[in-house]
């Protein structure tokens, strides 16, 4: 009797699991439960971002460099001669022509010598005139008018080196320029090489620079050059290429470039300091996309494009840059589209949508400058 009640004991819990079973999806606890709103979906929800598309347009290519301003002409006076200061012609910082005598030595002495060696010089062809007239009757022999006419040559010859030497004594401007300051008084024994004051010529400023080797084939004699001092601010100076250096340096492998920059109101002063920028040559019909859309990673650029409601992680090598917008060289089609919003949380594949529009009476943003 016992057998058959532990029989229907089994049977009655293999019915009740049976039924169980079958009947599972009604029973509360364990039934099918309603699932959340994301698995409906059918994965996470989608990013609102903002999208631009990429842009076509002709730019200059330009390249950046720095370079120091040099005058058009300078020069540092210096004494040529020994003697005293007799007289001082110039003020500090005046603007003088070329030629004009800015200092006198004392030369008194190199004055009297002339005197002395211009009498020797007119007594000797005096005499080689006389020489010549009469060896014409054959009064004179022939060797005795060549030993007047080398004494004639000799006394004209000390007579302009005691006239070059009294030059040297008044000390003249080279060219038109503006004085520096003046390092000698009234008075003074100066000697050969003692530097008296500068002249620089600063209506033109020539501008020198380097560029790296790999854009030599963009620069030409003649491109433009806008150049800026930190010690102007505001102020942009617009120049051409004179010279371009005919060797590379090998250690930097960059060429010297000259430019000139005309300077008439005389505020690039020399040796100050200048940032360049080089124009050298048209792009035509590049790719751009504005600087927001730019995403920095372990020195890499990359932007996300936006195709079917995905965003596609994207690299790119970045050309020129202009105010707001910067030139996609690789990695870009002309019809993309790229989001410049929400850079930070997009990942590749994520499913993005436009961002909800400003609620109405809000300010409107600015677009970016």
């Amino acid at each position: 009797m016992k057998l058959w009640g532990q029989v229907l004991v089994v049977g009655v819990i293999a019915a009740g699991a049976g039924l169980a079973f079958i009947y599972r999806d009604n029973l509360p606890f364990i039934g099918k439960q309603e699932t959340a709103p994301t698995a409906r979906s059918g994965g996470a929800p989608a990013l609102p971002v903002d999208v631009a598309p990429v842009k076509r347009m002709d730019i200059t290519r330009t390249i950046e460099a720095v370079g120091t301003a040099q005058a058009n002409e300078a020069v540092t006076i210096t004494a040529k001669a020994t003697g005293l200061i007799e007289r001082i012609n110039f003020q500090e910082g005046q603007q003088v022509k070329a030629g004009t005598i800015l200092v006198e030595l004392d030369a008194a002495e190199s004055s009297a010598n002339i005197s002395a060696l211009r009498a020797a010089r007119d007594g000797a062809r005096l005499a080689y005139d006389r020489a010549k007239q009469l060896i014409e009757s054959k009064s004179v022999a022939q060797a005795r008018v060549d030993e007047l006419s080398k004494a004639y040559e000799g006394a004209e010859a000390r007579l302009r080196a005691e006239q070059a030497k009294f030059a040297d004594s008044v000390i003249r401007a080279p060219f038109s320029g503006k004085l520096g300051l003046r390092k000698v008084s009234l008075g003074a024994l100066v000697r050969p090489g003692d530097v008296i004051t500068t002249l620089d010529d600063t209506t033109v400023i020539k501008l020198e620079f380097e560029v790296p080797e790999t854009v030599l084939s963009g620069v030409a004699v003649g491109n433009t050059v806008n150049a800026m001092a930190g010690a102007l601010p505001n102020r942009k100076f617009e120049g051409t290429v004179a010279t371009i250096d005919s060797r590379i340096d090998p250690a930097t492998r960059a060429v010297r470039v000259r430019a000139i920059i005309a300077n008439p109101e005389d505020v690039i002063k020399p040796g100050m300091f200048m940032t360049v920028a080089l124009s050298i040559g048209k792009v035509a019909d590049a790719i751009m996309v504005p600087e927001e859309s730019l995403l920095a990673q372990g020195g890499e650029q990359f932007v996300f494009v936006i195709r079917d409601g995905k965003a596609t992680r994207t690299r790119v090598t970045v050309g020129q840059r202009l105010p707001g917008l910067a030139q996609i060289t690789n990695g870009l089609h002309g019809d993309d589209q790229v989001a410049i919003t929400g850079l930070q949380q997009l990942r590749d594949g994520a499913r993005v949508r436009p961002a909800t529009p400003p609620i109405s009476g809000s300010p409107t943003p600015k677009p970016a400058t």
